[in-house]
């Protein structure tokens, strides 16, 4: 691990085994880190709170033992205007948000940083995620447990918010994290990992979109017939390459199209259609992590998994690019992100957004 001496450091310590192992790292090696509990929910605070009390509560145990402040940083307002909004947004125009990458970028190392952040020289984080100097410049690179590796989930983060960024528990294992937490008899050490959206909780994502964006029913058709199933309750409650809790017989069936102007959900039947694979996809706005760099072959990830897939990438200019891949890939959805890295799946290069065009 690097030296950080004489830096000023702030953990993000979210009351997960993660973060508290985060905080372990650091002391160990005989730095004294500030914890920040960041407090983040919907705009309903007092129905929909998702800031848990046994939480904040874990995280103040952390930091107490190992003698560090604990101050909890308020992020909720931000955290709608930006994020929340963010994927309603996307969700209403019939995309496919990831709100965890926005939240890396726009609140953990986003509002915290105006908030408090800026005080510090780095900011810790317990994600699965290692950096590396190569050339003298700061990347981002995959950690050794492709199962848990998070660098997905990073890949929309400023390169200013790179630099200030710290993995101490990047390099191991989820299983040496465990090992670590249990021989520490930290009160988390069992603590099962968090699921799903950040701002949700334990909050049903659907009941989530019905709140905020109701429903709006539709025709459900067989693409290949023009068969009518039936009705959707709102294209926003479905994605393409959904195949569970489409509730239609005869199926299995795989949600492959849908039709925002004309509020129809296009569906194949089968196992596994070829309609619900593309070999061939656009993105924009690409965002470079450290710098632009030349792209053609590499490996990405459309989804959090531990596969990395070979393509290839052509610059089709304004920051459009088209992917290749070398096999068809299952459930490529407009607003997914799609996450590039070298050949080697090891340096992460960054990250655009799957667009619509064909």
């Amino acid at each position: 691990m690097m030296d950080y001496k004489d830096k000023r450091i702030a953990v993000l310590l979210s009351g997960g085994v993660d973060s508290s192992v985060v905080v372990y790292e650091l002391v160990r090696q005989g730095l004294k880190p500030d914890c920040f509990y960041i407090k983040i929910g919907s705009e309903e605070e007092e129905e929909w709170d998702c800031s848990s009390e046994e939480d904040l509560e874990m995280a103040t145990f952390v930091a107490q033992k190992y003698g560090c402040s604990l101050e909890v940083i308020d992020c909720h307002h931000e955290y709608w205007d930006k994020v929340t909004l963010y994927t309603m947004d996307k969700v209403r125009a019939g995309f496919t948000p990831n709100p965890d990458v926005m939240c890396n970028r726009l609140i953990k190392f986003g509002a915290f940083d105006e908030k408090r952040g800026h005080d510090y020289d780095l900011i810790a984080t317990g994600h699965y995620a290692q950096t590396e100097i190569i050339d003298g410049e700061k990347w981002l690179v995959t950690s050794p447990d492709p199962v848990k590796d998070q660098t997905d989930f990073l890949a929309q983060i400023y390169d200013w918010q790179l630099k200030k960024a710290i993995f101490p528990i990047g390099h191991m294992m989820k299983e040496e994290v465990r090992a670590i937490a249990e021989r520490e008899h930290l009160v988390n050490a069992k603590r099962k990992d968090s699921q799903g959206i950040c701002f949700l909780g334990k909050i049903n994502y659907n009941d989530y979109l019905r709140r905020y964006l109701g429903e709006n029913p539709g025709d459900v058709i067989e693409l290949e017939t023009g068969r009518r199933l039936g009705q959707h309750k709102g294209l926003w409650f479905h994605t393409i390459g959904q195949r569970k809790g489409l509730g239609f017989g005869e199926g299995p069936w795989f949600a492959v199209r849908k039709d925002m102007a004309k509020n129809i959900l296009y569906v194949s039947k089968g196992y596994n259609p070829e309609t619900a694979y593309k070999q061939t996809f656009h993105v924009h706005d690409f965002h470079f992590l450290t710098r632009e760099v030349p792209m053609q072959r590499v490996t990405f990830k459309i989804r959090h998994t531990a596969d990395y897939l070979p393509a290839t990438v052509i610059s089709e200019g304004n920051g459009i690019f088209r992917v290749d891949a070398d096999a068809p890939i299952h459930g490529v959805a407009p607003g997914q992100f799609c996450v590039v890295y070298d050949e080697q799946h090891h340096r992460c290069i960054g990250s655009g957004e799957i667009c619509l065009q064909e």
